[in-house]
């Protein structure tokens, strides 16, 4: 079995990331480290609660839907502003049955770092979100840190309320779709327990069959 690493490095470069140290064996006998962690850094989970009052949090997420296999749907190169539709998945579309798992390589990972990144994502449209709704798609996992452009309100709420009424998990900041070899892959995406969380990050990986 070999095992990719699907998540972002989380360090003091990332965004919403502070990482210091609270004790070390000199003075202490032991190290230590306060961690503090924006709820949508790097790789992570959204909950439904993440843009609806009222909604499931993230320490009620079902877990076999973060578990099991998942159909990698290459989209790369994917261009800056880049609108994804029904079209881009003509490829993959009789693979795609009621909760099934879908991993969308951009190779938009890349570009972490830099100010293209999270301003110029790659991004679903309104009418791709409802066919993952038709379609009863249990998850969706994108590369940038949005599936929809977070410098556009309406947009971004639109997109993520719509799957969300729809029961599709929302699985953002991949990294490292583009060594996947096989079309399908084991997923493992595992959310931090958070009592009322509206996300966390996540450490996720795919095992393929080497």
């Amino acid at each position: 079995m070999r095992i990719i690493d699907l998540t972002l490095p989380i360090d003091n470069d990332m965004p919403g990331v502070d990482v210091s140290p609270a004790k070390r064996i000199k003075t202490h006998g032991w190290n230590a480290t306060t961690l503090t962690l924006y709820s949508h850094c790097g790789t992570h989970m959204d909950a439904p609660c993440h843009f609806l009052d009222g909604a499931r949090t993230i320490d009620q997420q079902d877990l076999n839907v973060v578990i099991g296999p998942a159909i990698v749907v290459n989209l790369a190169p994917a261009a800056p502003k880049q609108l994804l539709t029904v079209n881009d998945f003509a490829a993959v579309e009789n693979q795609v049955t009621p909760g099934c798992r879908l991993l969308l390589r951009t190779d938009w990972h890349k570009r972490y770092g830099t100010a293209e990144y999270r301003n110029e994502l790659p991004r679903i449209s309104i009418e791709l979100a409802r066919w993952f709704v038709e379609r009863e798609v249990g998850l969706i996992g994108v590369e940038p840190p949005s599936v929809a452009d977070v410098n556009n309100v309406s947009e971004v709420t639109e997109v993520h309320q719509t799957l969300f009424r729809g029961g599709v998990v929302i699985l953002e900041g991949l990294a490292n779709l583009d060594q996947l070899t096989q079309p399908t892959v084991q997923l493992v995406a595992l959310p931090l327990k958070v009592v009322g969380g509206d996300g966390t990050p996540v450490r996720a990986i795919a095992m393929e069959q080497s």
